[in-house]
């Protein structure tokens, strides 16, 4: 369970369906993002996200494919220690300018349960047949 402070008189993060495993954010201002721009668009919640959990922030498809409007930062990532107001950090990367309305459907959240990480220093790592082999090693297609 994730408890939601609502800061404004628009609707709580709701699911589309029954299947959707993010939960769509909305606008709580209106706004015209330019082509290029990148703004923070407030949502109007706080959330008390329960420990051992994070909510990541992901663009929505449909505008990333339509209007070519994105995260810059996806996928963003809010920490259970955080109480302040939800923003999303949009980008126009689309050909022409973007107006956002308030109410409208900007991001999508979804809740995720992470592991904490035992760094464990050592002399050196153990070998493997990819070994250091990085970024397109085996090929673009």
């Amino acid at each position: 369970m994730v408890n939601i402070e609502i800061l404004t008189e628009e609707k709580s993060p709701v699911y589309a369906d029954n299947g959707s495993a993010g939960a769509d954010l909305r606008s709580v201002i209106d706004y015209i993002l330019k082509v290029g721009e990148i703004k923070l668009i407030p949502t109007g919640i706080k959330m008390a996200i329960p420990t051992g959990y994070e909510v990541q922030i992901r663009p929505r498809s449909g505008l990333a494919l339509k209007y070519g409007i994105t995260m810059p930062n996806s996928p963003g990532t809010i920490d259970c220690s955080y109480r302040g107001e939800i923003g999303v950090i949009l980008q126009n990367l689309g050909n022409n300018d973007f107006e956002i309305l308030s109410g409208d459907r900007i991001a999508q959240m979804v809740v995720s349960k992470y592991e904490v990480g035992n760094f464990i220093r050592v002399d050196k790592l153990s070998e493997t047949t990819r070994g250091e082999g990085g970024f397109g090693h085996t090929g673009v297609k």
